[in-house]
């Protein structure tokens, strides 16, 4: 009788148990739901310039206080946007880093609003080496001749981005790749000076740090500046006095001339009755 009756304990106790934690997890999820938010995430890389389609979303529970600006919680809104910006997976897809709608994919869809996109040739040097990768920023450097005919090289333009180096576009390398064209990301006045620059000159590439936002003004250097000496260190002044007895002529003493040498003559006295001569030899 008693292990029966104990036996009824134990039962009712485990169900009561059951029961108490259904109720807590139907609680949890009631408040789970009413404090989450839906957002769409990328099921996958999302490589730059690829469209959008359902296959590479998808969509999870996000805490509602802590939504990103600018997030979707359809996938339908999605569909045939392209990516202007690597996202990666399980990363939220947001509005900035999407192109227009209506833009089609490639590189026209990652061209910012007002910009434009220009190529330039390139080698070794010019490219920097093949660091002058898709997202880096360069200074645009042209070397020609000013008014005087005379060479001057100087920076034309400052924190240009590269949007592509050949036909590859894809920020994720970090290899330097040697190529004979980079495409740069520039305002239409800046295309201008482009331009002009590569018809008058050679154009070189200064690659920059991506967070450095400096603008810097240069006059140019010029072959009289890269050639330029030390200036000579200027003599201390003369006085007048000294001056002028440096520059009167001196005159050196000469020596006396001894008084000429007379030879001694022999003479002979000849007497001829009164008269008396000399004659000398």
């Amino acid at each position: 009788m008693k292990n029966a009756r104990a036996l009824m304990m134990i039962s009712l106790s485990v169900v009561a148990g059951v029961v108490a934690v259904a109720l807590a997890a139907r609680w949890v999820g009631q408040q789970a739901n009413d404090n989450s938010a839906r957002v769409v995430v990328a099921a996958q890389d999302l490589e730059l310039g690829a469209p959008v389609n359902a296959p590479m979303l998808q969509v999870i529970a996000w805490p509602a206080g802590a939504v990103p600006v600018g997030s979707f919680a359809d996938v339908a809104k999605l569909e045939g946007r392209v990516v202007r910006s690597p996202v990666f997976k399980g990363e939220p897809i947001l509005e900035p880093k999407l192109a227009p709608v209506g833009t089609k994919g490639g590189l026209p869809s990652m061209i910012e609003g007002g910009k434009r996109a220009i190529s330039v040739k390139v080698n070794e040097v010019v490219g920097v080496a093949g660091f002058a990768l898709p997202g880096s920023f360069v200074d645009v450097m042209v070397n020609t001749t000013d008014n005087k005919d005379k060479a001057v090289s100087r920076i034309v333009l400052n924190r240009i981005l590269v949007l592509a180096v050949a036909q590859e576009a894809n920020r994720d390398e970090t290899k330097p790749k040697v190529v004979n064209a980079v495409t740069l990301e520039v305002a239409p006045d800046e295309a201008e000076k482009i331009d002009l620059a590569r018809s008058i000159g050679t154009l070189s590439l200064v690659l920059r740090n991506p967070i450095d936002k400096v603008t810097v003004e240069t006059t140019g250097v010029r072959r009289d500046d890269l050639l330029a000496k030390e200036a000579a260190v200027p003599l201390p002044p003369v006085p007048p006095v000294q001056l002028l007895q440096r520059l009167q002529p001196r005159v050196k003493a000469m020596p006396l001339a001894a008084p000429p040498v007379v030879p001694a003559v022999a003479t002979v006295e000849v007497i001829r009755g009164v008269q008396k001569a000399n004659s000398e030899f």
